[in-house]
């Protein structure tokens, strides 16, 4: 079976990346403007590895917006298996026509049951079977078990699946894939082999005030300076969940609602639910950073 074409490009170059970035609301540095290039260019799926909260599936999504696609994702997690990740039957819509067809020799009535009514695509055979574009995320890789990987690698390396009853379905327009990883356990290296690989961190100070600025506009740029400094203060904890960006924008906007114009300990104290989720983490940060 021949493998499905190249996409065409989506990105003229790595400053239209970020340019289609930023008008989607992410602001890239130039490594992700780089990588997401190249991994337009050469059609390969891309890895974005790094802590909770760095932005990994916000770049999917933003790249979904900047290329006009729909997103399709799907959600990784202990114990998901193939039905849920690529297809399954819809075994009680196909007990009735069973039922209904009484009589009917089995061989007529298994072409019946097995065709395409019955049939429920799951996130990876629905991002196969599309004709538009589409960026297919696959959110957190490192949570599957491995034999979800070993379900991925057959997937990204052809993009077709077999169904036996059906036969091959081979992509006609190849998906956009980016696959998020915590980090929580090593994903194989022939999973990575057949990637381009980012490594995405918190953001510099002066990058995340830009990142604040330009979502929260409305926010005086000195308190959004005091905002990402409090918020580095924290990450710095021992914490069992640092704050992540998308928290942090939630804190200016915060801010911004409840008309603060400075973020002294009474205003931390009282809006610390915002970004810790944990009253471990409260506690510390109170403790720590002086608030009691």
């Amino acid at each position: 079976m021949p493998r499905p074409p190249s996409q065409s490009p989506q990105f003229s170059s790595v400053s239209d990346v970020g340019k289609r970035l930023a008008s989607a609301g992410y602001l890239p540095d130039a490594q992700i403007s780089t990588t997401v290039f190249l991994a337009d260019r050469l059609g390969k799926p891309l890895l974005v590895e790094g802590p909770a909260g760095t932005g990994k599936t916000e770049l999917a999504k933003a790249l979904a917006a900047a290329t006009g696609s729909e997103l399709i994702r799907l959600q990784c997690y202990e114990g998901l298996d193939e039905a849920r990740a690529l297809y399954e039957w819809n075994y009680k819509k196909q007990l009735l026509r069973i039922q209904a067809g009484r009589g009917a020799d089995w061989e007529s009535l298994s072409d019946d049951v097995f065709g395409e009514e019955f049939l429920l695509a799951r996130p990876l055979l629905t991002a196969i079977r599309r004709s538009d574009p589409t960026v297919l995320l696959v959110d957190e890789t490192d949570k599957a078990d491995v034999e979800v990987e070993g379900l991925l690698l057959e997937v990204l390396s052809d993009f077709q699946v077999t169904i036996p009853e059906l036969g091959t379905v081979t992509a006609v327009r190849r998906p956009m894939v980016v696959l998020t990883s915590n980090a929580t356990r090593e994903l194989s290296e022939a999973l990575k082999r057949r990637c381009l690989y980012l490594a995405l961190d918190y953001p510099s100070a002066e990058r995340e005030r830009e990142i604040v600025l330009s979502r929260v506009p409305d926010l005086a740029p000195g308190l959004a300076e005091q905002l990402v400094r409090t918020v580095r203060a924290l990450r710095a904890l021992e914490l069992k969940k640092s704050p992540s960006i998308s928290e942090t924008l939630d804190w200016a906007q915060t801010l911004l609602e409840l008309g603060l114009d400075t973020l002294d300990e009474d205003a931390v104290r009282s809006t610390l639910g915002v970004v810790l989720k944990h009253a471990s983490d409260q506690q510390r940060a109170a403790a720590e950073l002086r608030l009691n």
